[in-house]
């Protein structure tokens, strides 16, 4: 019973270390790119005149900042973010010290239609599987054909059109089919 305690003690004082070190937001902010909708915070450190929060990013990918006016952000990391804002900066506060920061998730959404049990738009912060964002939205109902589920994703300029068969996946059968869902995603439930 002792060993456990002591155990569990070490553990947290390791995993709050981590998180005060910022090891486990500094991965997730360096896989994570930054897209249309997403709300930042960018401050140069020193100088508050600048620092500007809740900057939505456009759609066309950009966010406008003092001083440097519009900055392509969509795409990069916010350490690439940092970068590219310091690079612009340079002419009017040499040597600036630039902080980006992600607020606000805006980016990571799919959308659940037909016969499930709560139809709609969902925003995420992680990486889901068609299974997983399906419960979330209730299931299917009674009536649906559950064989018949799709994913309709934009592929360039066209969408394409990915089969789920639930029927099966939910037995343990064809789990390929259960592919991670990305960005603009839609299910479909006839």
């Amino acid at each position: 019973m002792k060993i456990k305690c002591v155990a569990s003690k070490v553990f947290s004082v390791a995993f709050a270390a981590l998180l005060l070190s910022g090891t486990l937001t500094r991965a997730y902010a360096e896989d994570y790119k930054i897209a249309p909708s997403d709300v930042l915070e960018v401050s140069v450190y020193g100088d508050e005149t600048v620092t500007r929060g809740q900057l939505i990013v456009r759609p066309d990918g950009k966010i406008s900042y003092p001083l440097v006016g519009d900055v392509t952000v969509a795409g990069l990391s916010t350490s690439e973010a940092k970068d590219a804002i310091e690079e612009r900066m340079k002419e009017y506060i040499p040597g600036a010290m630039v902080t980006v920061i992600v607020q606000q998730l805006g980016s990571l959404q799919y959308y659940v239609i037909g016969k499930v049990a709560k139809p709609g738009m969902y925003n995420i912060s992680n990486e889901i599987t068609v299974l997983q964002a399906l419960a979330l939205a209730g299931g299917p109902t009674t009536f649906a054909d559950e064989s018949g589920i799709a994913i309709v994703r934009k592929s360039g300029p066209e969408d394409i059109r990915l089969p789920f068969n639930y029927s099966r996946v939910k037995k343990g059968k064809d789990l390929e089919q259960n592919i991670l869902l990305q960005r603009g995603d839609v299910i479909i439930v006839p």
